[in-house]
């Protein structure tokens, strides 16, 4: 099939968010206040376990969602065709026992025998090609079926034999795509064909077939997992039978609680300051892994300085408002007043780590070396014609990338109004508002953070700089369209690294979103808490199951 024809086909699906937090706190006794305080529960025990976090949980279903405290839970409830082993960013078979290419075009699974759903049903082809084609159904725009654009049907010839028919041919993305948020199989006599289902109806139709099962549910606040002993994947059995999951809105109760052992594990999103206090403290573990972490301003083309639904619009000028951003922001000050060392300068929209990865603006940009340039912004916005101060309003969110997210842009404000050339209306609002707005034209320019669906440079260019991306921002450009899809479908290793490179020399040049930070996974454990580096890998997924006590 064509390049064209596949662009032809491609469904519009803007997904939420994709973002930069993860993980859970529990305690196994249940209970506990609304700020996430302890109750008498206390951690675990050798044969329970209590896990942190301070984010937010959208929806359980897989079409429904496209952020990562979802799929942190979708990661130990549901199971995949393909998923990473510990310690990998590749993939292998999960509740399948083969994988692989029949044709160009045909990608043939054969799930494992006897499957069970922990209601009792069969697990069968049937559940897994409901599974994909609701997803392209129901379209959510919040969901991530935008990972599924050369997705062409799929087929059943028995009830352990799936057949994805794709778009186009030696699709080298397509394996790692049944990992990610939108691989997820569901349990067709539980879930809605054709709408987003209730947590609760997934909760009580006990559909799930993942390393754990839930057993009581209240959203954003505690999560009861049992281990569920018909799980058949690659990640074998759970070390750790019992874990409950307990949701802070305060990251300094939970790094009270982690001190204090009644959380024994904490991953994301404790501030800084906290990490680097508690790596001082012999009574906790801090565990470093690797991250895909990004964060970046998303600048929407319409509503813009200059933008094209503006009474002054003009394409030259609002681009050079990108550009002077992207000079003068100091990288380097926001990852060490702001983020201690926890995060890194990002000078591309591929991070730093991955194959193909570049970093096109720290010479395009600012002094050439990576640090920003207040002359050189001026004379960008001169060039073009621009009067200044330009007035940009600036959104970020207060409660879903950490409680940092406050000293990052009031840093952001201060460094774009220190060249006279910006006067930033900086504006907050909460998440649950915010992923909505954010793609109804609410925002001219606003914080993003990326969490990888999976560890592939792909991953950090297809859901953004398609026409059908889930930023949402009217960004469009097709030369960038060609060659993501080639890259996509390029076997040589040498090329697709050469047109990686390629595409981010372009999107730098259009500024749609201005990366600035790259982040490390952060764990905080007991003393006791073993497992933790094995799960704290390259996949960027945090599975519970790995982790034990004593």
């Amino acid at each position: 099939m064509t390049m064209s024809a596949i662009r032809g086909s491609r469904r519009l699906i803007a997904g939420a968010a994709g973002t930069a937090a993860l993980a859970l706190v529990l305690t196994a006794c249940g209970g506990g206040s609304d700020d996430g305080g302890s109750g008498d529960g206390g951690g675990g025990s050798a044969e329970s376990m209590v896990i942190g976090t301070t984010d937010k949980i959208t929806s359980l279903d897989p079409a429904g969602s496209y952020d990562n405290g979802s799929f942190a839970v979708m990661n130990q409830i549901y199971p995949f065709l393909m998923n990473t082993p510990y310690g990998s960013p590749d993939v292998e078979p999960d509740i399948a026992e083969s994988a692989e290419f029949t044709s160009p075009t045909e990608y043939t699974v054969k799930l494992k025998p006897g499957l069970k759903w922990a209601n009792g049903n069969d697990l069968t082809s049937s559940d897994v090609k409901f599974t994909f084609d609701r997803q392209l159904a129901i379209a959510d725009e919040n969901g991530p079926s935008s990972l599924l654009y050369n997705l062409d049907s799929v087929e059943t010839p028995d009830d352990t034999t799936v057949v994805f028919k794709l778009k186009s041919e030696n699709d080298q993305i397509f394996p790692q795509i049944l990992s990610s948020p939108v691989g997820p199989i569901v349990d067709e006599d539980v879930f809605s064909a054709d709408a987003v289902t209730d947590d609760q109806a997934i909760v009580d139709g006990k559909a799930f077939a993942g390393q754990y099962s839930i057993t009581s549910y209240k959203a954003n606040e505690l999560i009861s997992y049992e281990a569920y002993d018909g799980y058949q994947g690659v990640l074998g059995a759970a070390k750790t039978p019992k874990i409950a999951a307990k949701y802070f809105t305060d990251a300094s109760n939970l790094k009270l609680e982690a001190q204090d052992g009644s959380v024994d594990v904490a991953f994301r999103s404790l501030s800084p300051t906290d990490i680097e206090d508690l790596r001082g403290d012999d009574s906790v573990k801090v565990v470093d892994g690797p991250g895909g972490e990004i964060r970046y301003i998303t600048f929407n083309f319409n509503t813009q300085p200059y933008g094209e639904k503006q009474s002054d619009a003009d394409p030259k000028k609002a681009t050079a408002v990108r550009q002077a951003v992207a000079d003068l922001i100091d990288r380097q000050a926001l990852a060490d007043q702001v983020y201690k060392g926890t995060y890194t300068p990002l000078y591309s929209f591929v991070p730093d780590g991955l194959t193909g990865a570049t970093e096109p603006l720290k010479e395009m940009y600012g002094d050439g070396q990576g640090g920003p340039d207040t002359d050189k912004a001026k004379k960008t916005l001169e060039d073009a014609g621009v009067t200044t101060p330009v007035e940009l309003n600036l959104q970020y969110s207060n409660d879903h990338y950490g409680p940092s997210s406050g000293d990052e842009y009031a840093l952001i404000k201060d460094q774009l109004e220190e060249s006279g050339l910006f006067k930033v209306n900086l504006q907050t609002t909460e998440w649950v508002q915010y992923s909505k707005d954010r793609t109804a034209d609410v925002y001219p320019a606003y914080q993003l953070g990326w969490f990888p669906d999976y560890s592939d440079a792909d991953n950090y260019l297809t859901p953004f700089f398609l026409k059908e991306n889930f930023l949402a921002n009217h960004y469009v450009n097709q030369d960038v369209e060609d060659m993501i899809l080639e890259q996509a479908v390029t076997a040589d290793e040498a090329k697709r690294t050469e047109l990686l490179g390629q595409i981010q020399e372009a999107e730098a040049k259009d500024l749609s979103t201005v990366p600035y930070l790259q982040g490390a996974q952060v764990a905080v454990t007991g003393a006791d808490v073993t497992g933790t580096e094995d799960t704290l890998d390259a996949s960027f997924k945090f599975r519970y199951a790995a982790l034990a006590k004593g």
